[in-house]
């Protein structure tokens, strides 16, 4: 048999992403395979008032009508999701997920302790910021893999250089620490919506998508070869400029830059693959974004594989208005019991024993 390690290698440097073929399982013998995802919740909130947020419509007498019985089927449909994510190469799944568009960090420890995640034994990270809607980025992580050292929440100044205002957005969730014993930074984001339409909010993910450069240069100047993890619903496509001009983010992989990253999801994007629908057309917000560090395999240690948009049909809406779109909460203000607008995204990073 060839040697499973090198061919995985070379189809990365041939293909980017090695995104849409199985590969051969590498040899459980020889090597390690982990998982680190990213997911969009679509407003996993809680039924009790928040009286610093805007959470009216998630609330029993709300608009939405959200009541426990209806918490507890999202819960379960998220955690049926994750469960699945990544266990085509390693049972234990994903490693690492990053999450956005969740109220706290109670919701987050109800999902890690459903039926389907207990034996995980996922841990949680999230701090609350001063996103009007109320909603924040956690983290969940598998403790056999991941040893979390810090982590603090670093805000996005958005101030409109048109009119000199000032918005909020999400906070980005910094974590640091060690996996399996290398040094780790992950970032999970949700940079600001296209409200107001793409070219005029284009300012405020680029500002969001320059706080997240900033942040990277100064953890390489503590340590060049930390590997660094950029995830999260960035509200751009793969080839928008608050990837490609600000954060450096490219899909080839011969244009890395020592200061930038590779985008694992660029392939996806160019073959015609997305993560959300909107007025019949995709787009791939959902993105992870790597430094070079993950694909320099002459240093060793964890190295890049490949990355997938996780997509079953009993994921997608089957019949209604949004036929052919992920099967959502809501369609409207009617709770249709489905799992999120969005579609989650993992990649996978192996290492010799």
């Amino acid at each position: 048999m060839r040697n499973v390690f090198l061919q995985a290698l070379l189809a990365v440097q041939l293909c980017a992403s090695c995104a849409f073929a199985q590969p051969e399982k590498p040899s459980k013998g020889e090597y390690q395979v982990a998982g680190i995802g990213f997911y969009n919740l679509e407003n996993l909130f809680d039924t009790l008032d928040n009286p610093v947020t805007n959470d009216a419509d998630f609330l029993p007498n709300g608009k939405l009508l959200w009541n426990t019985e209806k918490y507890l089927l999202k819960q379960a449909n998220m955690a049926k999701v994750i469960r699945e994510l990544g266990t085509e190469l390693t049972p234990d799944g994903v490693a690492l997920l990053g999450v956005a568009e969740v109220e706290n960090q109670k919701v987050l420890e109800d999902l890690v302790s459903q039926a389907a995640l207990r034996d995980r034994n996922y841990q949680v990270v999230l701090i609350e910021g001063p996103d009007e809607r109320g909603i924040n980025c956690g983290l969940l992580y598998q403790p056999k893999y991941f040893q979390v050292d810090g982590a603090r929440s670093v805000s996005v100044d958005l101030t409109d250089p048109r009119t000199g205002e000032q918005d909020f957005t999400r906070d980005i969730l910094l974590v640091s620490g060690r996996f399996d014993g290398e040094p780790m930074h992950v970032m999970v984001c949700h940079w600001p919506s296209r409200r107001g339409g793409e070219s005029a909010s284009a300012w405020a993910r680029a500002a969001a998508a320059d706080r997240c450069k900033a942040l990277a240069d100064s953890l390489r100047q503590t340590d060049p070869a930390a590997r660094i993890v950029v995830m999260g619903d960035l509200n751009d496509d793969p080839n928008n400029k608050s990837l490609t001009k600000h954060l450096y983010a490219t899909g080839d992989l011969n244009a890395v830059r020592d200061d930038g990253f590779f985008n694992t999801m660029y392939e996806h994007f160019r073959n015609g693959n997305g993560t959300l629908a909107y007025r019949d057309s995709w787009n791939l917000f959902d993105q992870i974004c790597i430094s070079k560090s993950w694909m320099q395999v002459q240093t060793g240690g964890w190295t890049y594989f490949k990355s997938v948009v996780f997509r079953k049909p009993w994921m997608i809406q089957a019949d209604g208005t949004y036929k052919g779109y992920p099967f959502r909460t809501y369609s409207g203000d009617t709770f249709i019991n489905g799992y999120s607008d969005h579609l989650p995204v993992y990649m996978v990073v192996v290492k010799r024993k």
